[in-house]
């Protein structure tokens, strides 16, 4: 289900004391703004005015939490900002839209508007802004910390060894080593051996739950 909202609906998903300073870019720009609860994988998406569309569309995840729903928000608009001064000669995350997303984030850092260690992993993710907060593990996790979690999901990287989860087609695996950004877990059922992204959310299952 999507939602068009106005614009001082907006600010009830946005950290204290930053609607003031989103405000000017929808006054400046005709933007229609569209709150989404049914996408897992993509957190927000940028569409340019297009024949019988003139204005700029921009979609967010509403279920993020307040401080990933302001940085991916910042990120659609740097989009925004980059179709405007380059219209489609560049790159969707090239340098050019690198530039604009730093531009309008520093503003938002130092200021205590993110907790401490979202600001932290932000300040080593503007370095090279990936195309998703996804692809950054350390600000995926401080920012994970924030969400309204269903009981007994974790991420992979917060399991212990030997520790069993399950995944979302139900099968279960034993965390048998924790490497640099992945996990090798064995299948209980088939005994093989994978190997999981840490940034992967499962079900933690508790021996006794195991059959």
């Amino acid at each position: 289900m999507k939602q068009e909202t106005s614009l001082n609906f907006l600010e009830q998903f946005l950290p204290e004391g930053t609607f003031e300073q989103i405000a000017p870019f929808f006054k400046t720009h005709t933007i229609h703004l569209t709150l989404t609860h049914e996408r897992k994988s993509v957190l927000g998406d940028y569409r340019n005015p297009y024949g019988d569309q003139p204005y700029h569309r921009i979609s967010i995840n509403a279920t993020l939490n307040k401080y990933s729903f302001l940085i991916t928000l910042l990120h659609e608009l740097a989009h925004l900002l980059t179709y405007v001064h380059f219209k489609n000669t560049v790159s969707p995350h090239g340098k050019e839209w690198k530039t604009q997303f730093r531009h309008i984030l520093i503003p938002y850092m130092g200021k205590r508007i993110f907790p401490a260690d979202v600001e932290k992993a932000l300040h080593a993710y503007l370095h090279n802004p990936a195309a998703s907060t996804c692809t950054d593990a350390q600000l995926y996790k401080a920012l994970y910390r924030y969400d309204d979690k269903k009981p007994g999901f974790k991420l992979i990287d917060d399991l212990g060894l030997n520790q069993h989860f399950a995944t979302d087609d139900g099968r279960i695996y034993e965390k048998l080593e924790q490497l640099r950004t992945r996990s090798r877990c064995r299948d209980l059922k088939s005994g093989k051996v994978y190997f999981f992204q840490g940034i992967v959310e499962v079900k933690h299952i508790r021996r006794k739950q195991v059959a």
